[in-house]
């Protein structure tokens, strides 16, 4: 719900911090339930290699050799990719709806009535974001793509562990150990492991994809009441100097320096692999927008006067949340120590990674714009 006594442009600034931090946790999850699919089937395709290598004479082993004896490897890896893309194309054509619907409520929700009668929002259909993020490339390939790269590279980086394997004279079973890991460390000492962080980049980078390309779709549909955006990183030690150096830069809708000479790149949520960056769009105020005065009462034309938000960090922007919202942020506990003023966000402020499904992030986004 807006507070009054913000203007619009800062009831969007609000919004869009707290979106892109609920966003991100989301991606944590959708990338360990992704990465769920390659754990389960694991135990699977070692039992398959060892079947392949049990009878391999290291001795006599040449590359075509290894590669027939890992042709029935090669096609558990094709099928457990195939159903990652498969799982992963269905999460993203979720959240795609979701955000679809969720740019024109945030709006809906920050503008005045009678803003809206001169200025009806344009609004996106799920169809249409879905298709517009999978036809551009995010980090150089389409999703398409990055589902056959990801296979490509497990199955050579299995390849290449069993044949450092015989190298160092190991046995079948030792061999297998190097692809797969030990459940002593979890699995995560294994050549495999690789491939699962890989994944989790992937996938995460996916959902910023789609939640950008969101946004910049309704900015553009919207550019009669949109004049400009503002990028906002996520300021912690995980951000790069790529996002630092950007952080509340203002620019044009189509990416234009405004006020200095650095560059757009691809946009927040785009600039690099697991960019957690996200926009603060700039409302035009009510003379921009040709209404005339004697239209508007004076609160109406407070909210739309058009000025980008003062700037703000995170410690700033949580302690002016409601208690709802911090609970959000930070937990029942947390929340409740801050309310009762015997910590402070700076004592104990970090975002943990909570893992949120995609349910949880719209009534998230649902009870702020009741």
């Amino acid at each position: 719900m807006r507070n009054r006594k913000w203007t619009v442009n800062q009831h969007l600034q609000n919004e869009a911090i707290a979106h892109s931090l609920f966003v991100s946790r989301y991606g944590n999850g959708a990338a360990r339930r992704i990465v769920l699919i390659l754990n389960q089937a694991d135990a699977e395709l070692a039992a398959q290699l060892l079947v392949a290598l049990e009878d391999m004479n290291p001795y006599t082993m040449t590359v075509k050799r290894l590669a027939t004896q890992l042709k029935a490897v090669r096609a558990i890896n094709q099928r457990i990719y195939a159903s990652l893309s498969e799982s992963l194309t269905a999460e993203l054509e979720s959240f795609a709806a979701h955000e679809a619907t969720y740019q024109a409520l945030m709006f809906s929700d920050a503008l005045p009535e009678v803003i809206l009668q001169h200025v009806p929002l344009q609004q996106l259909t799920p169809q249409q974001v879905f298709a517009s993020a999978v036809s551009q490339p995010f980090q150089g390939r389409l999703l398409k793509e990055w589902g056959e790269k990801l296979e490509a590279d497990r199955i050579e980086r299995l390849t290449n562990a069993v044949r450092m394997g015989f190298l160092n004279g190991e046995t079948t079973e030792q061999v297998v150990r190097r692809v797969r890991g030990t459940k002593a460390s979890n699995w995560q000492d294994g050549a495999l492991q690789v491939s699962r962080a890989n994944a989790t980049s992937v996938v995460k980078t996916a959902i910023n994809h789609v939640a950008a390309t969101a946004r910049q779709d309704f900015a553009e549909a919207n550019s009669d009441l949109i004049k400009a955006k503002q990028w906002d990183s996520t300021l912690d030690n995980k951000t790069t100097p790529i996002c630092i150096v950007r952080d509340h830069l203002l620019y044009s809708l189509d990416g234009q320096p405004i006020g200095h000479e650095v560059p757009y790149l691809n946009g927040p949520g785009k600039a690099h692999y697991c960019c957690r960056s996200s926009e603060t769009y700039i409302t035009k105020s009510w003379r921009e927008l040709g209404i005339p005065v004697d239209e508007l009462d004076g609160t109406t034309r407070a909210s739309m006067d058009g000025q980008v938000p003062a700037k703000t960090n995170y410690r700033d922007w949580l302690s002016n949340q409601s208690y709802a919202r911090q609970e959000q942020v930070l937990g029942v506990t947390r929340a409740r120590l801050l309310s009762d003023g015997k910590l402070t966000v700076d004592e104990f402020f970090n975002d943990r990674g909570e893992m949120l499904t995609l349910e949880q992030l719209k009534r998230i986004d649902a009870s702020a714009l009741d």
